[in-house]
């Protein structure tokens, strides 16, 4: 699985508004100075995530985004969904929506495990919870495991 530098961009972005102490909107150059992020590819990713119903934005002087909703109650999966559509796809094609045959018959289950762990894993970290540097057990466990930080 690979995640875009969209899909990353915008967690980022994301984080840095969860982690924003008051209330008053960050404004686009706050968010990219902050996260190294290209401000015009930034622009673009907020108003998908503004779209997307994650983020809200005002205008003017005093203007900027601000998550639409508390920060425990969106997911890194919702985050990812908005910016890059579904969090697993073969050829561009949800796993549910394929068929194969012959010795590749069991694929079509395996692209549905792997679907149903990324998804388990996104789905259940939050915002909040990554702002916080506090993973739920279960997938802070999952980085405990002596191959999980070598590349094969």
């Amino acid at each position: 699985m690979r995640i875009s530098a969209r899909a990353d961009y915008a967690v980022r972005a994301a984080l840095q508004l969860a982690a924003s102490r008051d209330d008053a909107p960050l404004k686009t150059e706050a968010i990219a100075d902050a996260q190294d992020i290209p401000h015009k590819f930034l622009e673009g990713i907020l108003n998908d995530m503004r779209r997307g119903g994650l983020v809200l934005s005002r205008r003017g002087g005093n203007g900027g985004y601000r998550l639409a909703r508390p920060a425990d109650a969106i997911s890194i999966a919702d985050v990812i969904r908005v910016v890059d559509g579904p969090l697993v796809s073969v050829r561009g094609v949800r796993p549910p929506d394929l068929s194969y045959s012959g010795p590749a018959q069991s694929l079509l289950p395996l692209w549905i495990a792997l679907r149903s762990n990324v998804r388990e894993i996104l789905e259940g970290v939050s915002l909040a919870d990554v702002a916080a540097a506090e993973l739920p057990a279960h997938v802070a466990a999952l980085t405990d495991a002596p191959d999980a930080w070598v590349n094969p």
